[in-house]
């Protein structure tokens, strides 16, 4: 985004930046051990073995990129001081875009991982391996680090003469960031609606097996909370802030922080797509399934 002319003046104490600390405090607080400690058994009992764990441990890494840049936003609203400089500020405003960007799409590709896998257990074998996993999560690095790259020079270059940085609070000039936002709410929309599709596609198709014993229901169940989880996230945490994206204007500032501010909280909630979606997430190596999660699920079922 380019910013307005206002983007270096000085604020003064409210309520709102205190409240601000407080929710990226306790984001941090609970984000940062928790996607550690998923990354830890990530890589420990699955490492790189199937797609899914594949998709999850980028997932991780997004998470850990957003917690990582926490502790400055909860100095910089508890004191409204910036003695960091523009690079600092500009590497922590892109760790916290970056998540939010590639997270929704890890999201979506967990959820499209497991419905292929569901419905197509089979067919989907030469297509659902590491290796794709791993240079589809490769593309999304690339692509997404390129769309920023325009917007690290704009926030470096707008944020370098100013000699007291409003770091997070900067102003977007809303002529000149139209087609961004719009650009990223429709992305958004489209990545809402490939999940929307998954899930309607793996209830149909869970709803044409036959469920003999509580056991079978009790995995039906367990698959479509993989993408009940995956849902909420989306509209709880993403949602809200692409609608706000689509209506944009003058005022939409407060607003739009505020909804960023609720977006960081996915982080702490990712770990629940882990467990729900890995089987193993908490075995030990030696009791781990051959493939975790849904596949293992399907397999079960079609050969009853």
């Amino acid at each position: 985004m380019n910013l307005s002319t206002n983007s270096c003046t000085i604020l003064d104490s409210t309520n709102r930046y205190l409240a601000s600390a407080v929710v990226y405090g306790l984001v941090l607080a609970v984000g940062l051990p928790l996607n550690t400690f998923s990354l830890w058994i990530l890589l420990r009992t699955h490492g790189f073995r199937s797609p899914c764990a594949v998709l999850m441990v980028n997932l991780a890494v997004s998470d850990l990129l957003l917690a990582l840049s926490l502790p400055l936003r909860v100095y910089f609203y508890a004191t409204l001081q910036w003695p960091f400089g523009a690079a600092t500020c500009t590497a922590a405003l892109m760790m916290f875009r970056v998540n939010i960007r590639t997270s929704c799409i890890f999201i979506t590709l967990i959820s499209v991982d497991r419905m292929i896998a569901l419905v197509f257990p089979l067919r989907s074998r030469s297509l659902r391996t590491s290796a794709c996993a791993l240079k589809c999560c490769a593309l999304v690095w690339i692509l997404i680090s390129t769309v920023c790259i325009p917007e690290i020079n704009r926030l470096y270059g707008a944020l370098k003469g100013c000699p007291n940085i409003p770091c997070f609070e900067v102003h977007a000039s809303p002529e000149s960031s139209r087609v961004v936002s719009l650009s990223q709410a429709i992305f958004l929309l489209i990545l809402l609606l490939v999940n929307i599709v998954s899930t309607v596609v793996v209830i149909i198709a869970l709803r044409k097996r036959p469920s003999d014993g509580a056991a079978k229901v009790n995995n039906k169940m367990n698959v479509i909370l993989i993408f009940v989880v995956n849902m909420l996230v989306f509209i709880i945490f993403f949602l809200p802030f692409t609608l706000q994206l689509l209506t944009y204007n003058d005022n939409s500032g407060e607003v739009i922080r505020a909804l960023v501010c609720l977006a960081s909280v996915n982080c702490c909630l990712d770990p629940l797509i882990y467990y729900f979606s890995l089987d193993s997430f908490w075995q030990d190596k030696g009791k781990r399934q051959t493939d975790a999660g849904t596949y293992s699920l399907s397999r079960s079922m079609d050969r009853s």
